[in-house]
């Protein structure tokens, strides 16, 4: 039986507020770097900042499982790669996604430039979008406030309804991306293979990550062979390079190794407390 919540009871209390503060620093900072780089976005913020937090966060055992900090994670991150999106799009003109593109045309439509001299020319529209982002996020926040009471009662929506629904509208919307019959099969696939892997407590982020961030990685090797004309020199040419290639590997070795740490720690604690 799904108890009644109020408003004032679905609100953060300072405990809480305090517990996720930390985590909302990390993933917002995560966020705007992410957002800065053209093509990421914010769905690979919310994934990388979840994921970060998954090992990282003293309460990871709980993540996934309705922990406050896995949601602080992905929205602070979601939030932050919105807004890290007009740094390069109104320093440089280079859009960081789909809605800082369709902007960039817009502002040309109207005869604005983006680039170093859009705040010299035009500081009144600059510092004018930067405030708007402001005044929308508090505006957020009491359209979030108001609309609570409607999403607790989603909550009361029967399983027997919420499921069919729920799978009607991944099909439907899976077809008319290309209008094709695979999609959906393979999104049926893909459905029994994230059951599995909940069985088998396999985290599907990663997945979902790989899934985001597997066309840009294609593209970005491809331009690189284009322009090194094949040479695999190109990945290790400037030190730049060579750094975000070693901390690519410590980051996937990284858990390996805490984790032999952690299994050698436990075998001599157990040893000592037998002796």
């Amino acid at each position: 039986e799904i108890q009644k919540v109020t408003l004032k009871q679905s609100m953060l209390k300072g405990k809480e507020l305090k517990g996720i503060t930390p985590t909302a620093i990390r993933t917002g900072l995560i966020g705007t770097i992410v957002g800065v780089m053209p093509g990421a976005g914010a769905t690979a913020a919310s994934f990388i900042s979840y994921i970060m937090e998954k090992r990282i966060n003293k309460n990871r055992e709980q993540i996934g499982k309705g922990a406050l900090e896995g949601v602080a994670a992905a929205e602070a991150a979601n939030n932050a790669a919105a807004a890290g999106a007009f740094a390069p799009l109104l320093t440089l003109g280079i859009p960081g996604g789909g809605t800082t593109a369709v902007l960039l045309g817009g502002l040309m439509m109207w005869g604005l430039r983006p680039g170093p001299l859009l705040f010299k020319e035009n500081p009144d529209f600059v510092w004018g979008l930067i405030s708007s982002m402001y005044i929308g996020n508090i505006i957020c926040l009491l359209i979030s406030f108001a609309c609570i009471p409607l999403m607790m009662k989603v909550v009361k929506v029967p399983s027997a309804v919420m499921v069919p629904v729920i799978s009607v509208v991944c099909v439907i919307g899976t077809y008319t991306v290309n209008n094709n019959m695979f999609d959906v099969y393979l999104m049926i696939v893909m459905g029994i293979l994230a059951y599995f892997m909940k069985i088998a407590k396999i985290p599907a982020a990663p997945l979902l990550l790989a899934f985001v961030l597997t066309p840009m990685f294609e593209s970005y090797v491809r331009q690189a062979f284009d322009i090194s004309d094949g040479s695999f020199g190109i990945f290790v040419g400037s030190n730049i390079s060579k750094t975000l290639l070693a901390l690519t590997v410590l980051f996937c070795l990284a858990p390996v190794v805490m984790g032999f740490i952690k299994k050698e720690k436990t075998s001599v604690d157990s040893a000592a407390i037998e002796n």
